[in-house]
């Protein structure tokens, strides 16, 4: 009974000391590579987001994201998921090939998207009162917004999340 009892508690032993190890493991890599290990991925929950009208470019919409008070969170550079409708043909696609930096967000710290709602040079496209919106890969906690203006949609682009307004301005081709 002793001895059974002394190979549960050395296994006890050795599992305690393993997970110590992997989460040791853990924050280094999550330091390594650039993040703080404060910081982890924003949900659409973590955010407060506002959309306005630019005239840039031909007319686009910026969208401003900010953590929630308390948060502490980064955004991926790539595009947010969003749709001015539910059909395909209102998803935005990316205006960018390549992801750009992560954005941290804590206070008053803020990561713009641009979103063309129509890059087609014809008078086709269907309007849109509402934009839904989520980050990338949490679109299941998507949103609606209500655009400042009402915008006629066909073929429409984003950016990546950006620190910097001035990046996300969408040229299209």
């Amino acid at each position: 009974m002793r001895s059974r009892s002394a190979a549960r508690s050395a296994r006890l032993a050795l599992i305690a000391v393993a997970a110590a190890a992997l989460t040791a493991t853990a924050t280094v890599n999550a330091t390594a590579d650039g993040r703080s290990s404060t910081a982890r991925a924003c949900g659409t929950k973590d955010l407060t987001f506002k959309v306005s009208s630019e005239t840039q470019a031909g007319g686009y919409l910026l969208v401003t994201a900010k953590a929630k008070s308390g948060v502490t969170c980064y955004l991926e550079g790539v595009f947010p998921s969003a749709s001015f409708g539910s059909s395909a043909d209102t998803e935005v696609a990316p205006a960018e090939h390549a992801v750009s930096e992560n954005v941290t967000l804590s206070g008053s710290t803020a990561a713009y998207a641009g979103i063309n709602p129509k890059t087609t040079g014809n008078d086709f496209g269907r309007e849109f009162e509402r934009l839904h919106l989520s980050v990338a890969g949490d679109e299941i906690n998507a949103i609606t917004l209500s655009l400042p203006e009402t915008v006629k949609v066909d073929r429409p682009i984003a950016t990546n999340w950006h620190a910097d307004p001035a990046e996300a301005v969408p040229f299209s081709d």
